[in-house]
């Protein structure tokens, strides 16, 4: 008996695995291609929601921690969205790039949880939700970008910190970085450069790459930190920040003569 109760929960455990896998498919290319063809943004971003159901089926105590623990896929999955909407109602090549990225991330890179992916996670979020940032708020207000950016920046830093012990102060660092955050997106406004790959359809804002490359650095030296007990050792973040100062040199001074400046 024993047994067969094993045997029968583990085909089940298989069989939820397996569902689960072909509904996050689906909703990777579905939110995605309804979004070419109904010519809106909404039904695609109300897929991304309805695929968030359980974020919102809680207490309303539990409710705003749930969202803000749920943010980095929020901003994934919604950037996705509007990427695929910018990109205009004809299918394009980067539409099948971004369904194909969508679905890795629900499939591969969202269950991991290990410090590496979470990582990858974070800084994901960090060049997705700038991009679709950039070009939704290239026509409007600069306080739209700065609001947006602040969201995107604390998002991404309460992930990171939420893999460490001290789960509990993660708030004030997040908010300190958010308004970093903010204040890179307020100074890079005036001059937003978008890099423009028309055979593909692919818009990059130079505002991604920057803010991509200084989380990335930022979370090694905050590695180095945490991992000598409060003490930076500069050997060891070393590579990370050279490699970050390299990049950010290379893309600011040798290319900031883009196809269009927005």
């Amino acid at each position: 008996m024993a047994s067969d109760y094993i045997f029968i929960r583990k085909s089940r455990n298989t069989l939820s695995t397996i569902l689960h896998t072909i509904l996050n498919i689906l909703l990777g290319i579905g939110s995605i291609f309804v979004t070419i063809v109904s010519g809106s943004w909404i039904i695609g971003f109300a897929l991304v929601l309805l695929s968030k159901w359980r974020t919102f089926a809680v207490r309303p105590h539990y409710l705003w921690l749930n969202i803000k623990s749920n943010l980095v896929d929020l901003i994934v999955g919604s950037s996705f969205v509007l990427l695929a909407y910018f990109s205009g109602s004809e299918i394009l090549i980067v539409h099948y790039i971004l369904a194909i990225c969508y679905v890795i991330w629900l499939t591969i890179v969202k269950p991991q949880t290990t410090e590496s992916w979470t990582l990858v996670q974070a800084i994901s979020s960090v060049f997705l939700g700038t991009t679709a940032a950039s070009i939704l708020c290239a026509s409007l207000n600069p306080i739209v970008l700065v609001l947006l950016e602040f969201i995107i920046g604390y998002s991404a830093t309460r992930h990171v910190l939420a893999q460490n012990d001290n789960t509990n102060d993660n708030g004030y660092p997040a908010l300190i970085f958010g308004a970093i955050f903010a204040e890179i997106a307020l100074l890079c406004h005036s001059w937003l450069i978008v890099y423009a790959f028309t055979n593909l359809g692919i818009i990059i804002p130079q505002l991604s790459i920057i803010l991509a490359i200084f989380s990335f650095t930022t979370e090694r030296i905050f590695h180095s930190v945490e991992k000598h007990d409060g003490q930076f050792r500069f050997k060891d973040a070393a590579a990370p920040i050279f490699f970050g100062l390299a990049v950010l040199a290379i893309v600011i001074i040798g290319f900031s003569e883009p196809i269009f400046n927005v």
